[in-house]
């Protein structure tokens, strides 16, 4: 296994600016999802080059993956809890209306 040299450290950087953009997410997702220190490149950069040292590029692509499914399994459960909450959209209507129902025939 190579090292880890400032021309795979430019192509990282390059590859997860547009892995992001493509994802709809921010280094602050990333970093968050990499635990690093920082929301800034260089830290995430910094957790990719650990990754690669324990493995090498195939590493660093299986924690991408695994990051990228993770975005992916809650994007689709926010997706369901958002579809629960609005399968009655006239529920609160349907609570106001009650009460002014209720304060009226009093």
């Amino acid at each position: 296994m190579s090292n880890w040299t400032a021309e795979i450290n430019e192509e990282f950087e390059a590859l997860l600016k547009e892995w992001l953009k493509q994802q709809r997410k921010t280094q602050a997702d990333l970093s968050k999802s990499l635990q690093a220190m920082s929301t800034r490149m260089p830290a995430l950069l910094e957790v990719l080059e650990r990754e690669y040292r324990l493995g090498g590029l195939t590493k660093v692509a299986e924690r991408l993956c695994q990051i990228e499914e993770e975005w992916e399994t809650s994007e689709k459960e926010f997706s369901i809890k958002e579809n629960e909450s609005d399968s009655d959209p006239f529920g609160q209507l349907d609570l106001i209306l009650q009460e002014i129902q209720d304060d009226y025939d009093k």
